[in-house]
């Protein structure tokens, strides 16, 4: 019977009739080793995902990686150190370019953090597209493990009442599952049910 199961037919049954023969889904290294596959697939989308970014898009993230580094905050540290250390006449024979309340510096910083703000920003913005991506892909691969268990349990039905095995008593729990998901129905159940932010 599993053989038959494989093969996608029940010997011209015409319960079967409307089933088409399964094709193989996944490739004998998937069947083999399905981590790795998987991970080989994540791995390949996310690097897909790197190289479609524009060239913007890389130098935000270059930099948005540099500043969140501890080499960027040293030489913050050794910055603001040194212009402090001058600018406070702590150095002999070295003039103070900007006195206290040090006007030049704080001009310097504010310009600074603008720009690193718009390029988080498009760093950000870039994340977020990807994460939406990501997360129809999720909903898509949900929705089709969904149709396939759905498609499963009626075939598992439909071979209990072919070989005359009684499932009167589980009917009314599997009833519920074997009956295709309506997607809107249920999104627009949790929005009814869910808690305002």
């Amino acid at each position: 019977m599993l053989s038959c199961l494989r093969a996608g037919c029940v010997n011209g049954d015409p319960e079967w009739a409307g089933v088409s023969c399964m094709k193989k889904a996944l490739s004998d290294h998937a069947a083999r080793n399905p981590t790795q596959y998987n991970i080989a697939a994540i791995a390949k989308l996310e690097e897909e995902a790197l190289t479609r970014r524009t060239a913007t898009e890389r130098a935000s993230d270059a930099i948005v990686r540099f500043i969140g580094s501890m080499t960027f905050l040293l030489l913050h540290v050794i910055l603001v150190t040194v212009w402090s250390t001058v600018n406070l006449n702590l150095i002999p024979r070295v003039k103070a370019f900007d006195p206290f309340p040090f006007g030049i510096l704080a001009l310097l910083v504010a310009s600074e953090s603008v720009f690193l703000t718009i390029f988080v920003l498009i760093s950000q913005n870039r994340m977020a597209r990807q994460a939406e991506r990501r997360s129809h892909l999720d909903l898509q691969v949900g929705m089709l493990a969904e149709q396939e268990l759905t498609m499963m349990l009626q075939m598992v039905q439909k071979l209990c009442q072919h070989a005359g095995v009684d499932v009167k008593s589980a009917t009314q729990q599997v009833q519920g599952f074997s009956e295709t998901t309506d997607v809107h129905k249920l999104a627009s159940e949790l929005e009814e049910k869910l808690p305002e932010k």
